[in-house]
């Protein structure tokens, strides 16, 4: 099992977080893998939300519109994991989740009522940069509040814009990212204020 030592060393990895992140990889393989018909099933809809399908409010975050959309997702999922992943603990990483997950629902319900439908993790990867970003700064390197500063960069030219900086061909919802960077920053500004270890 050297190959494993080695695959998680150079994504700045432990056995947890290798295989959080291995897990996250395999649920949105997986997902992909029931095609369009699943992802119409579970992706974020308002009007099957507002007649009970709840789930839709979790799986919609975690369903693409194809294997473009999903290797972009990926690709940004597995680069975050290298530069953030050992900056919180577990149990901090699924608060960010939670948090971010239920800010861009909240986003998407009431302030973005026009907004029908929405399918993929990214405004979930922009609450990893936000939260993982925010942990580095917290401890007081400069790096941190330099990706901070990025990351507000890119979300107010997308803001601007309407679509996304890196990826193109498939629509995006420039709000999520911003909702999701939000709920994160909440979940890490609370445990701090809590003086919990991050």
């Amino acid at each position: 099992m050297k190959w494993w030592g080695s695959l998680l060393a150079s994504l700045n990895c432990d056995r947890w977080h290798g295989a959080a992140l291995l897990g996250s990889l395999a649920v949105l393989a997986a997902l992909a893998c029931g095609g369009p018909q699943l992802t119409v099933l579970l992706r974020y809809e308002r009007t099957p939300i507002a007649q009970g399908e709840w789930w839709r409010l979790v799986t919609g975050h975690w369903v693409h519109l194809g294997p473009r959309h999903l290797l972009a997702d990926g690709a940004g999922l597995v680069l975050l994991w290298i530069l953030y992943a050992r900056e919180l603990r577990p149990a901090a990483w699924l608060l960010v989740l939670v948090c971010s997950t239920a800010a861009i629902d909240a986003g998407l319900w009431w302030g973005q009522p026009q907004i029908e439908w929405y399918a993929g993790v990214s405004g979930l990867l922009h609450g990893a940069w936000a939260a993982g970003a925010a942990a580095v700064a917290l401890r007081g390197s400069r790096v941190g509040w330099a990706m901070l500063a990025a990351l507000a960069a890119k979300l107010a030219i997308e803001r601007y814009a309407g679509s996304s900086l890196f990826t193109s061909g498939f629509p995006v919802v420039p709000a999520a990212h911003v909702d999701g960077a939000l709920g994160a920053l909440l979940a890490v500004a609370a445990l701090a204020r809590a003086h919990k270890p991050l």
